[in-house]
């Protein structure tokens, strides 16, 4: 089942959205099992250096700051090697029920900056009947600006997720956009990125479940 999200939270204090997710991701984790893949994570992970940081509001001047937040906090979990040690560490979410997904590190999202016009180019421009494609989304794929920041649990294989800097007129700068395998499918699931990560929090992080812990 897939859900559509509309919803506004406050959090109080001097608490950032990215300060509220991690501390809501470690609950999660706790609660189903994974203390232990967690303080293990932890332990390795370290954040994007401010190089990195350069190179991609060099690439994405528009980024959010919430992505870079994140970022600085870790430096992707898929299959990102820290302190010797290889991780492939559930992070994110989407409105897909019960499905995580990795956070690319800052290095893997400017590689695959191309990756969305590569693979979606027709679909944006409406070559398919079939594919069901958000009219928050632009119809001209030479005009795409997105930022490739999530991979599902398949490697990517049915879902990845971007920020949309190019949307349509129905759309907002920096939505989040998630395309579906199987059938395909393009579509907005928030309209920024703070939106999602609060999504994510309003729906208790249900991506993490005692099952994935095995």
């Amino acid at each position: 089942m897939k859900i559509n999200f509309a919803i506004a939270i406050f959090y109080g204090g001097n608490m950032s959205i990215v300060e509220k997710y991690i501390k809501e991701l470690k609950r999660a984790y706790y609660k189903n099992g994974g203390k232990e893949m967690w303080d293990n994570f932890e332990k390795l992970k370290e954040g994007a250096s401010e190089e990195d940081i350069k190179k991609l509001k060099e690439e994405y001047p528009e980024v959010t700051d919430s992505l870079i937040e994140l970022l600085k906090n870790v430096d992707g979990t898929y299959f990102r090697k820290y302190k010797g040690e290889t991780i492939a560490f559930y992070f994110l979410g989407s409105d897909i029920d019960e499905y995580p997904y990795y956070l690319l590190s800052s290095s893997q999202i400017l590689e695959t900056k191309d990756k969305a016009y590569k693979y979606y180019a027709d679909y944006v421009d409406r070559k398919y009947e079939e594919v069901e494609i958000d009219e928050k989304i632009i119809n001209d794929s030479k005009k795409m600006k997105w930022l490739h920041f999530s991979d599902c649990m398949n490697n990517g294989g049915t879902s990845q997720l971007f920020i949309d800097f190019s949307p349509s007129e129905k759309g907002v700068k920096g939505q989040i956009v998630r395309f579906l395998h199987d059938p395909d499918e393009i579509a907005v699931i928030a309209n920024s990125f703070d939106e999602y990560l609060e999504e994510l929090i309003e729906h208790d992080l249900d991506f993490i479940f005692e099952d994935i812990m095995e």
